[in-house]
């Protein structure tokens, strides 16, 4: 083989090598991923929606923003929330289960979890309900809530 031939064959290899190389990178970059390590998968987004019309997306919005409040030790926005989103005589019920158990009656508890699912358990003779998942650390207790639908009041919170 000739010392031209030789360069020649060398030059080939080497560009071949860099468009295979380019080819893996293009296609890597494509994927999201770099090159030579799979292409991974993105969650979603989170998202929250609702509306103001209906009485399950009240009892989500209540639990978060309650949450939020006794979690900031905002009293003040904690009892204006309850006025808000709870039916009188629900407000008398907390009150005497407070009174007995020493803990707050919207949580059942007397610290605030760190996470929190509200989940529909359906409607039905003038109510909807759900089940709310209070998660403290590793344990997790759930309370079933549920909403007047001509009132988009809570008027039930049991253990």
């Amino acid at each position: 083989m000739s010392m031209f031939s030789a360069r020649r064959t060398a030059s080939l290899t080497l560009a071949a090598t860099a468009a295979l190389t380019l080819a893996l990178v293009t296609s890597a970059s494509a994927n999201g991923s770099e090159a030579g390590t799979p292409a991974r998968a993105t969650a979603p987004a989170p998202s929250v929606s609702g509306s103001p019309e209906g009485a399950f997306t009240r009892i989500a919005d209540f639990y978060g923003s309650y949450i939020d409040a006794v979690y900031d030790g905002d009293g003040a926005t904690a009892d204006r929330l309850r006025a808000f989103y709870l039916s009188a005589p629900l407000h008398a019920e907390l009150r005497k289960w407070e009174e007995t158990n020493h803990a707050d009656g919207v949580l059942r508890a007397q610290n605030v979890p760190l996470r929190w699912k509200v989940t529909s358990t359906g409607s039905g003779a003038g109510r909807t309900g759900a089940t709310v998942t209070l998660t403290w650390g590793g344990d997790t207790t759930q309370v079933f809530v549920q909403a007047d639908l001509a009132t988009r009041r809570i008027v039930s919170i049991r253990d």
